[in-house]
């Protein structure tokens, strides 16, 4: 009862605000194609929001997403709502903030801030912008302390640190989906945020119930948008999840913030790219989507300010294990590390399946001993030596003795793989991966 009431107080104090804010121009709906809106008279700058009066009464939130002349063109967040020619057209700026606070810890909630789990309303009376505030880029501090997250081959090979932003890449199949649930519940952090965008249903439903358990729930948000929501829902869960990380670090918190995956966000973006005429570049993506990797990576980082920080890891699906994908590629670039995938690591039951000669943590030299960065690269050293040679080692074109790093590399392969392989529910913290990497490949 309470909580409702609070509820209630809540909504009237933004009506009230919306009294004091003055006039509003109201437009109108013209014509509604190709899942676009064309307003008129709804004179206000693109991405903010706006509610639809609908022929059978609701309102149906849209947002702008560019012009045509002098129309809005609007994306409806529904996609069946019964619109009529000359509908009016309000506008909503509580739409472009995302509610937050401590009250959204161990909480499931939907695109636009809505509670899935069935635990009643969400009380926090916090507000932050959703596309972010925009500050001084010397505001964020370099990454100098490494980051626990629970898995040997990562923490040891490719060390992490607070604030890096990491992308993990892979085709279908591979294993991206149990990494990140060991990473979530292994890492060290105050608080994870979690955006699930565009994944199936049963794979939502399979994450609330496996991970979100035990008392790492307690410091979990979940953002998640199933994949038959419309394009600007899965664009507003990632915005929404990254806005979360920001004000939990505003309060010098370390977060973790994993967004599932990248790529569909900018399958988001492209639909509404197309939409609104975009030319399509490669593989089909308009110049708008590309663009919106750097921008929602960005946001994350150290603040230098408040001490907090926002570790990130962005899946991205290589569609058919191309590397080369226009959004694998511009997520490498942007990024401070990626983890590559392999499949035949994975065809081999060999999990987590982590590609170390094609992986690379940027951050991992500055955050290390000497004595860690030598073993590093030897263990590098043998990983290529074989992988160099693989073709030559299959064929059986090789003479032992001819080269002995090659001997060294087939002899220590087993070696190889056993430090990679990993236990879906085994923890292995920073400490002990670093004293197993060195005793059996320190120099």
């Amino acid at each position: 009862m309470i909580a409702a009431q609070e509820e209630a107080v809540r909504q009237f104090t933004d009506k009230i605000a919306a009294l004091e804010a003055g006039p509003r121009r109201v437009g109108r709906l013209v014509a509604h194609e190709g899942g676009m809106l064309e307003v008129t008279g709804f004179d206000y700058p693109i991405g903010y929001g706006g509610s639809v009066r609908a022929a059978d009464g609701r309102r149906i939130r849209a947002e702008i997403a560019g012009f045509r002349g002098s129309r809005a063109m609007m994306v409806p967040l529904e996609s069946d709502a019964a619109l009529r020619s000359g509908a009016r057209v309000e506008p909503d700026a509580q739409a472009n903030m995302a509610v937050v606070g401590d009250a959204l810890l161990g909480r499931i909630i939907g695109p636009m801030g809505e509670p899935l789990d069935g635990m009643g309303p969400i009380i926090a009376h916090d507000r932050w912008p959703l596309a972010g505030k925009r500050e001084n880029v010397l505001n964020r501090g370099r990454v100098t302390r490494t980051i626990d997250l629970g898995v040997r081959a990562i923490n040891a090979l490719l060390t992490a640190g607070h604030g890096q932003r990491i992308a993990v890449a892979a085709g279908s199949g591979v294993g991206k989906s149990v990494l990140i649930g060991q990473i979530i519940g292994f890492a060290e952090a105050d608080v994870i945020v979690v955006g699930l965008i565009g994944e199936r249903g049963r794979e939502v439903s399979d994450f609330v119930e496996t991970k979100m358990s035990g008392p790492m729930k307690a410091r979990t948000v979940t953002v998640a948008v199933p994949a038959d929501h419309s394009p600007i829902l899965r664009l507003r869960a990632a915005f929404r999840a990254t806005a979360i990380a920001e004000y939990f670090r505003k309060q010098g918190k370390k977060v973790l913030l994993i967004i599932d995956s990248l790529t569909r966000v900018a399958h988001a973006q492209r639909e509404i790219g197309l939409a609104l005429g975009e030319p399509p570049t490669m593989k089909g993506y308009p110049p708008s989507a590309l663009a919106l990797i750097p921008k929602l990576v960005e946001r994350a980082g150290n603040d230098k300010e408040s001490g907090g920080s926002i570790t990130a890891l962005y899946t991205v699906l290589a569609d058919g294990d191309d590397l080369d994908d226009p959004v694998v590629d511009g997520a490498r670039a942007i990024v401070d590390g990626h983890i590559i995938l392999s499949r035949s690591m994975a065809e081999q039951g060999i999990f987590p399946a982590i590609d170390i000669g094609k992986s690379l943590s940027r951050v991992a030299t500055d955050i290390i001993s000497d004595e860690h960065r030598r073993a590093m690269a030897n263990f590098r050293r043998i990983w290529s030596a074989y992988e160099e040679n693989r073709d030559l080692l299959l064929m059986g074109a090789y003479r032992e003795g001819s080269d002995a790093n090659i001997d060294e590399a087939v002899a220590r392969r087993p070696d190889l793989l056993a430090f990679i392989r990993q236990g879906p529910h085994e923890r292995i913290d920073l400490d002990e991966s670093v004293a197993e990497l060195l005793q059996s490949f320190g120099t």
